[in-house]
Formats: C-alpha cells, sequence, structure tokens
C-alpha cells in the first residue's frame, strides 16, 4: 500500500463531512432568500442550532453510505466516471434513507426544499473534490509519486495491453520495471533478485497457460515478500467482460454476457432517449428550421436525405439527414441516377478516402454543397436523427451507425457491436469524430457496449457539443 494512497484516503473522509455539512448549510440559509419566500412562503421553521444538530448526524450517515458504496477505496488509479457514478448513487441513497426517517418522525425536520437542495450541491461539491483529487493524483504519477512498481508476467493478449497501457499512460500509477514472458524452473530465485534489486511492489500475472501449481506458487511467494499479488483472468482471451451467475435446478450457471445494457438498464436507456430526444428537437427546432432553409436555398432537391443504414442485430434502416451533398451525387434506391452516383463514390474512395478498413471517408469531397460543408462541420446535417431516436431505431449514445456495403466487409468480432441501437453521438464521436481509424472506432464503439452506464451515457452527451467545436480533417 503506497503512502500518497492512505493519505489521500485519509484526507476524502472529513473532506467529504465538511462538504456534506456545507452543502446543507448553504441549502439552509438558501431557504431564507427574499426571492425563494417570494415563491413559498417558510411554513415550519426550524431552529439553526437544532438544525446544525441534525445536519452533523445527517453528515456522518452520508460518510457512512460513501464509505459502504466504495468511495474511499485505497487505489491510486480512480477513474473519473467510475467516481462520478459512485457519489450519484451514494449521495442519492444517502439522500433517500434520510427522507425515509424524516417521513416517519415529521417533527425533526420537513422542509423538502433543503433536503432536496442539499442533495443537488453535494454531488456537485463532493464530485468536484473528487475530480481535484484525481487531477492532484496524475499529476504525481507522471512525476513517479506513489507509482506502483510492477513486474508484468505473462505473453498473452492481455499482457501485451497491460505493458503498453502502462507505459504510454503514466496516469494509471503503474510503472512496469520488469517484464517476463514466461516462467523458468528457478522463477523463485530470480524473483528475489527482481525484488531485492529493484524494489518491485507487486507482481501482475496476465498468463492463462500458467498451472495452477504454478499460479500458487507465485502467490506464496507475493506473500512472502510482502507484494500485491494480481492476476488478469484472460478466459477467452479477455474478449467477455460480464459474467452473470444463476442457479438453475442448484446448478450454478454462468451466462455470458457482451453489455449491462439489459432489463431495466434497456428500459432507463429508452426511456432517456425519449426524454432526451423531444427536448433536443424542442431547444433546437429553430436552428433546425433555419438549417433546412439554408439547405434548401444553397441548392435544389430534397431538404431532407435518407440514408441507409444497419441497426441492431443487423435490421435496415434509414437514417434521416439534412441534405449536405448535390441532389444528383444522392445515393439511394429512391434515385434515379442511383447508378451513376454509386460509380462516382467508388471512384473517390478509390482516389481520395483517407480512412483505411471497411469504412471509408472522402476527403475534400467535391459533391458537398457550400451549406453542407458548414453543416457537416457543426454536425448540424444530424439532428434529423432524433427523429430516428423517437422511432426507436437509434439512440441518442450509441456505436456509430455504417452502411450495409460497409457492415459486410467487417470482420466476424466487430459484428459484435450491432448487438445494440447506433446513436446520434457515441464514444468514438467525442474521440475524434470521423476522423479516427476504423480499428479504433470499433474498439470505442466496444469498449462502450461493454462498460455501458447511465452515467457514461450523460458524459459523452455532455461532451458532444464541446468536440463539435473542432476541425475535421475531412467533410
Amino acid at each position: 500500500m503506497k503512502r500518497i494512497e492512505l493519505i489521500i484516503a485519509g484526507i476524502l473522509v472529513p473532506l467529504d463531512y465538511c462538504l456534506v455539512v456545507l452543502s446543507g448549510w448553504l441549502s439552509y440559509n438558501s431557504r431564507f432568500l427574499n426571492f425563494v419566500t417570494g415563491i413559498r412562503a417558510v411554513q415550519y421553521p426550524l431552529p439553526y442550532t437544532d438544525f446544525i444538530k441534525l445536519l452533523f448526524i445527517s453528515a456522518f450517515l452520508m460518510v457512512v453510505i460513501f464509505a459502504w458504496n466504495g468511495m474511499y477505496e485505497t487505489t491510486g488509479t480512480r477513474r473519473i466516471v467510475d467516481e462520478l457514478r459512485k457519489i450519484v448513487l451514494a449521495s442519492s441513497t444517502g439522500i433517500l434513507i434520510i427522507m425515509i426517517v424524516l417521513f416517519f418522525n415529521r417533527d425533526l425536520f420537513s422542509s423538502r426544499y433543503i433536503i432536496l437542495l442539499t442533495w443537488i450541491i453535494s454531488i456537485v461539491l463532493v464530485s468536484g473534490a473528487r475530480l481535484v483529487v484525481i487531477l492532484v493524483e496524475r499529476a504525481l504519477f507522471k512525476r513517479g509519486i506513489g507509482v506502483h512498481r510492477v513486474l508484468l508476467l505473462g505473453a498473452s493478449r492481455s499482457a501485451a495491453i497491460l505493458d503498453k497501457a502502462f507505459r504510454t499512460s503514466p496516469t494509471l500509477g503503474y510503472v512496469v520495471v520488469e517484464r517476463a514472458q514466461h516462467l523458468s524452473t528457478d522463477i523463485v530465485e530470480k524473483l528475489k533478485k527482481i525484488v531485492r534489486v529493484k524494489q518491485i511492489d507487486e507482481i501482475i500475472v496476465a498468463d492463462q497457460d500458467l498451472s495452477r501449481q504454478q499460479i500458487v506458487q507465485l502467490i506464496d511467494f507475493s506473500k512472502t515478500h510482502h507484494l500485491a499479488f494480481k492476476y488478469a483472468a484472460d478466459i477467452f482471451d479477455s474478449k467477455l467482460s460480464h459474467v452473470v451467475m444463476r442457479p438453475v435446478a442448484d446448478i450454478p450457471l454462468m451466462e455470458l454476457q457482451r453489455t449491462p445494457l439489459q432489463g431495466w438498464g434497456k428500459i432507463f436507456k429508452r426511456t432517456i432517449d425519449v426524454i432526451f430526444s423531444l427536448l433536443a428537437l424542442l431547444v433546437f427546432g429553430p436552428i433546425m428550421l433555419l438549417t433546412a432553409l439554408a439547405v434548401k436555398l444553397d441548392s435544389p432537391g430534397n431538404v431532407i436525405y435518407r440514408n441507409r443504414r444497419v441497426g441492431e442485430q443487423g435490421k435496415l434502416f434509414d437514417t434521416l439527414k439534412f441534405r449536405s451533398m448535390k441532389q444528383e451525387y444522392c445515393i439511394g434506391e429512391q434515385y434515379s441516377h442511383n447508378a451513376e452516383a454509386l460509380d462516382l463514390e467508388k471512384k473517390l474512395i478509390a482516389e481520395q478516402s483517407i480512412k483505411a478498413g471497411p469504412v471509408y471517408k472522402i476527403k475534400d469531397d467535391p459533391r458537398v454543397t457550400r451549406v453542407g460543408r458548414i453543416i457537416r462541420q457543426l454536425s448540424l446535417d444530424e439532428f434529423p436523427q432524433f427523429i430516428n431516436v423517437l422511432k426507436g431505431e437509434m439512440s441518442v449514445v450509441g456505436p456509430r451507425p455504417h452502411q450495409p456495403r460497409e457492415v459486410e466487409k467487417y470482420a466476424d468480432a466487430q459484428k459484435s457491436i450491432l448487438s445494440m441501437k447506433p446513436g446520434v453521438t457515441g464514444m468514438a464521436q467525442i474521440s475524434g469524430r470521423s476522423d479516427l481509424e476504423f480499428i479504433d472506432e470499433i474498439r470505442l464503439d466496444t469498449y462502450y457496449m461493454e462498460n455501458w452506464s447511465i452515467i457514461l451515457d450523460l458524459y459523452i452527451i455532455f461532451k458532444t457539443p464541446f468536440i463539435l467545436l473542432q476541425k475535421r480533417k475531412a467533410l
């Protein structure tokens, strides 16, 4: 255990307690501001001293719930998304418990305004503090302070991925000081020397071919020399990330799932899709009307372009986009010039595509109109896809939708991303938009599919507008 990890963990507990108390104090005082009392007068005022006593007790309960939710784990590799998820979940749980207690004892407190505002402010303040802590940790890691010095064993794909990640991303908090491809007969003696000379903190084994006896030997060695021991379970070459155990007839059956987006998760995601799409169409309606008018005035033809794409489970559907190309170059069975337009596109792909693999991206595309270049740069052409979301063909967040002729060229493993609805935005879009190489796009979309959460969706939605301002290589 690194000293810096213990120091940070020790600071977080009193810091969170103080922030929760501050949240309650701010909420209490805001209740008596003129503009708040003007909306709703104070019905049952609670004396300040009584409120403070109740606040101190409630803050202690919140910190206990924070700890129960794993917010004080002594680890040096905190992820922002995971921390935010824990904070929202723990804060919501704590407030819910407090509201239940107060419901059965209304003599204690009855201001829903103060309770709900405390919940919101505490999430903001604790999240802000966590973000600062994570940034400080990463800054220390970059300077080699508090990093875990690792002996990495194995020649598997997982070992190679870990080795590359540790070497290229110092903010993870790991440094590979020794790499062993295979275990030899005299490995114990070699390990003793390595640990003594290079001051190893932990051993990470990423080799599924090791025997049970070898694993036990390494575990015993780690215990003897006070080293942390970690094992990368490389079963099925790390292609399955979610395992759910369900007993049937008293026999535990292990179900391998490609994504956590199951059951209630799917219901929650669909609910967010409908609400967000309706809000987007309402808020951006005037911009969409202006965009439609600009497209119509710039060149003759339909304002909306229907483009055939592959959706969930390989189902075909038409994405709705503002037309950004001249009408005679639009591709689709609905156009009489479809064959000529396809031939031209194949020629442009061969001569001007800047992407390798199944997906193409034509640089300096001569088919794009003047308005088309502007709306592509700002992604205004994709706003009508919120209608696709309402129809259930797409999601607000998901993998990028591709054309059938592109999907036909996918490798079998790459078709796994078709197990969920494509999105208006997604991991690929906020990580490079259409300038990414296809293999990187698939990697990001696969990560999203295997690690989906509501918090991740909200993070991607929040980050998308900032990405739209960045310049693209091709339009």
